[in-house]
C-alpha cells in the first residue's frame, strides 16, 4: 500500500513540472516525500503505461545527463530539445538553467 502511494506521488510531482524545465530523479522523490528513492522514481517511470502522457522526458539524472541508452535516449533527447532544453553533445542539460524551481 505505501508503495502504490509513493508511485502516485511520484506520478503527480512529475506531472507538475512545467515545459521547459527539467528534475532529476532524486528531486522528485524528495518532493514525493522519499529523499533515498530516486532509484525507485526510476522504475515507477519504467511501468508507464505505453501511450502514457505523462512528462517522464524532463526527468534526468543528478549529473544533468539522460540515463537511458539506445531508442529511448534518442526519444527523450528529442522531447526535450522540442521543448527549446539545450543538450551538450556530451548529452548534457544545464542544470542551473532548466532544472525546475518548485
Amino acid at each position: 500500500m505505501e508503495n502504490d502511494s509513493f508511485s502516485q506521488r511520484v506520478i503527480q510531482v512529475i506531472a507538475a513540472i512545467p515545459y521547459g524545465t527539467v528534475a532529476t530523479y532524486g528531486d522528485i522523490a524528495r518532493l514525493a516525500g522519499s529523499p533515498r528513492a530516486a532509484r525507485q522514481v526510476g522504475g515507477v517511470l519504467k511501468r508507464l503505461p505505453a501511450g502514457s502522457r505523462l512528462p517522464w522526458h524532463r526527468i534526468i539524472n543528478r549529473h544533468g545527463q539522460i540515463s537511458l541508452q539506445g531508442d529511448d535516449l534518442l526519444r527523450q533527447r528529442d522531447a526535450l530539445e522540442a521543448e527549446g532544453i539545450a543538450i551538450s553533445d556530451a548529452g548534457e542539460v544545464d542544470l542551473a538553467r532548466y532544472r525546475w524551481q518548485w
